[in-house]
């Protein structure tokens, strides 16, 4: 099997799963099935491109498995779930999920954020050239080894967390918008829920915290966006 775009379809329920796993053939992807969170987790490896994770498995579930394989990777994934209610969607992105979608969804909809996610994770695994380091106050992070720091604390942020950092430090005067943030860090046009971006900066600015909790770094101004505190 050609690993390249290799998508990890956990979906308990055989016909969604098949009809997922269609659709993506059809659309070039490479497809893996696991019917179980426990099965997920014995099948999952480093050569798996992006997950599509449903929440409602047997045994163990979804968000366990989320938070189990989030211990050892950054791999893309995108939550499945009949819930659309804000609170297990906000869960959702606490626990580590880059994007989630509804169900039932838009064939095309999940398509491009699939597209969106395998694209930005391209560029967020190419080495950067040029000066490679962003420090501001006391946090310094580097942008080849994505090492993130406060004072002399390690700082383990998520992918979509280090790049919303990384944009902020870079223009700390800049004021950006939640629209500009998701286009920027997601790479794709904003869909229009504020939620992933509140989620993402609200667990920025804990693990900052915790590291430094006198300090604070990330400002919210009310009415327009975020910027890095003064």
């Amino acid at each position: 099997m050609d690993d390249r775009n290799l998508i990890l379809v956990i979906e308990d329920d055989t016909d969604i799963s098949n009809m997922i796993c269609d659709l993506l053939k059809q659309n070039g992807y490479n497809a893996k099935q696991a019917y179980s969170g426990t099965e997920a987790l014995m099948v999952f490896d480093k050569k798996i491109n992006l997950i599509l994770l449903d929440l409602m498995l047997p045994g163990l579930a979804g968000e366990m498995v989320l938070m189990e394989i989030r211990k050892h990777s950054n791999v893309p994934i995108i939550g499945l779930s009949a819930k659309s209610d804000k609170d297990s969607t906000i869960n959702l992105l606490k626990s580590g999920a880059d994007d989630y979608i509804v169900k039932p969804f838009n064939n095309e909809e999940l398509l491009a954020r699939i597209e969106a996610q395998l694209r930005r994770n391209n560029q967020f695994s190419s080495s950067p050239v040029g000066n490679n380091k962003l420090t501001y106050k006391d946090v310094s992070i580097d942008t080849e080894t994505y090492l993130v720091q406060v004072g002399q604390i390690p700082v383990s942020l998520t992918k979509r967390e280090f790049l919303i950092l990384e944009l902020l430090m870079k223009y700390p005067n800049k004021v950006f918008s939640k629209s500009n943030i998701y286009e920027h860090v997601w790479n794709d046009e904003f869909f229009g829920d504020e939620n992933t971006i509140n989620v993402h900066i609200s667990n920025i600015r804990l693990k900052l915290a915790k590291a430094n909790p006198s300090e604070e770094y990330i400002q919210t101004v009310w009415g327009i966006g975020f910027k890095m505190s003064e």
